[in-house]
């Protein structure tokens, strides 16, 4: 497979300076090497880690753009999907990712360090036990909304500065009908296919609740 080249995220993203550029520029090699000792992402897609990964994180971006001094709770982050894209994208908007997996969290600890950004957090923990209160929650496909909102769903803060009210922003893929109606929450979905053509974002969602 051909391996995705950093300029598929500069499509979409034209505003990027030169330090964002080189950030995103490092993440594969950083996840080549990481991935290679403890397996955060699928050997098959880190081929494509600036599709798969990098720009299905950025998704978000496009629905929203965070503020200066915002704080941003990165639930079941992985390797750091969606929150580090995002931190690059946002360096003035304060990350915290977390995971209940440490060897996870030690390769978003590594990554972050590497890209030299000082906006993101990493706790190796559930976010039940995450203390403190949020502009959002991000997330992608770490489970099921109904079992998914009762781990965050006290964590907002109640001033909302954005756009949208505080809330989760949640990247999912599917018919998300049943999942929605079994949850019972006012959800609403955003065609990642509005925001690139790429095949790979056919099925795939931004999904919107306000806390």
């Amino acid at each position: 497979m051909e391996t995705i080249t950093p300029s598929i995220i500069y499509k979409y993203f034209k505003e990027l300076n030169d330090v964002q550029k080189g950030q995103l520029e490092q993440l594969q090699s950083l996840y080549t090497f990481w991935n290679a000792q403890i397996n955060v992402i699928s050997r098959k897609d880190i081929d494509s880690l600036y599709e798969r990964h990098v720009l299905h994180s950025l998704a978000i971006a496009k629905l929203i753009s965070f503020k200066p001094k915002a704080k941003i709770l990165d639930v079941g982050t992985g390797g750091g999907f969606p929150g580090i894209p995002l931190a690059i994208l946002f360096p003035e908007t304060e990350f915290h990712l977390v995971d209940s997996i440490g060897k996870k969290i030690k390769v978003v600890k590594e990554v972050a360090n590497a890209l030299g950004l000082t906006n993101v957090q990493a706790s190796h923990s559930r976010a039940e036990q995450i203390q403190g209160k949020f502009d959002f929650v991000i997330s992608r496909a770490v489970t099921r909304l109904a079992e998914f909102y009762p781990w965050v769903q006290h964590r907002f803060k109640k001033e909302s500065v954005h756009a949208f009210p505080n809330g989760i922003l949640y990247l999912k893929g599917g018919d998300l009908t049943e999942e929605i109606a079994e949850s019972k929450l006012d959800a609403e979905l955003y065609p990642i296919s509005d925001f690139f053509d790429e095949e790979f974002f056919a099925t795939k969602y931004v999904m919107y609740i306000a806390g």
